[in-house]
C-alpha cells in the first residue's frame, strides 16, 4: 500500500468512528432504542453519513480524493 492508500484507509476509519460514536450516543440518549439495535442502527447511520476516500494514481501522480453525501461531486484532498 501507499502513503496515500493508508492516508486514505486511515481518513475513512478515522470519520467513520466519529459518526458512530456520536451516532451511538444519540440514538441511545433521544429514541426508544435498547439492547443490540442501538450499534446496529449508529453502525446504518455512520455508514451512509461517514465520506469515501480513494487514493487514485493519475497521469499528475497519485491523487486522494473525498466523495460525500453533502458535497457535490468529488473533491480532490491531495
Amino acid at each position: 500500500m501507499t502513503k496515500l492508500q493508508v492516508r486514505a484507509f486511515l481518513f475513512q476509519l478515522g470519520s467513520f468512528a466519529i459518526l458512530f460514536i456520536l451516532g451511538r450516543f444519540i440514538i441511545a440518549a433521544y429514541t426508544g432504542l435498547t439492547g443490540f439495535w442501538i450499534p446496529i442502527t449508529a453502525f446504518v447511520v455512520a455508514t451512509i453519513l461517514s465520506p469515501q476516500f480513494q487514493a487514485v494514481k493519475t497521469k499528475d501522480g497519485e491523487k486522494l480524493f473525498m466523495k460525500w453525501i453533502f458535497i457535490k461531486g468529488v473533491k480532490i484532498i491531495g
